[in-house]
């Protein structure tokens, strides 16, 4: 998030950008690397909150979820949260994905394996299907009573430029409208 000829050079890009939080950034850090990215002409910017890092020993990072009412009063721009790699722990990623929609989260990004015991990464993190399926489940219950509906599942979306250090693995993307 403070490289900043890498975010000019995504704005110039063209392609839509998923912009993650970075672990020690503030809200007003957070926003303006997403304006150096429009500055180059491209709007098309999505953030992600995936954590923060604190003194807490029980979690990766802390998945900070007041962010997404403020990133709302503050912004246009749509925001997914990423709670497999904001928590680091398997058995926290449903319930932070309720929170997140009830809370008003664009979308959520879920990591999920078929074997989480044998991924070559982020294995602790990663739903196993049928957990999936049973988190979407609880999540289209949650959406109504918020105003918001599931659209659908994106598998390993393609077509997102992420500024960030990592590639998409097996992440599935729910947005919500």
């Amino acid at each position: 998030m403070q490289n900043f000829s890498l975010l000019k050079r995504a704005g110039r890009a063209r392609k839509p950008v998923l912009l993650k939080r970075g672990m020690s950034a503030t809200l007003e850090e957070f926003l303006m690397a997403a304006e150096y990215v429009m500055s180059e002409g491209n709007y098309n910017v999505i953030l992600c909150e995936r954590g923060v890092r604190t003194f807490a020993d029980h979690t990766r990072n802390t998945l900070d979820l007041s962010l997404i009412p403020a990133v709302q009063r503050l912004s246009h721009l749509p925001i997914v949260v990423d709670p497999s790699h904001g928590t680091g722990k398997r058995n926290k990623v449903t319930p932070l994905s309720r929170a997140s929609v009830a809370v008003g989260a664009d979308g959520l990004i879920i990591e999920v394996h078929h074997q989480p015991d044998k991924a070559l990464s982020d294995g602790m993190q990663s739903l196993y299907p049928d957990q999936f399926d049973e988190l979407m489940a609880q999540v289209r219950q949650i959406a109504p009573v918020v105003g918001r509906t599931v659209q659908g599942i994106l598998a390993r979306p393609n077509t997102l430029s992420s500024v960030s250090s990592e590639p998409a693995r097996g992440s599935s993307v729910a947005p919500l409208t």
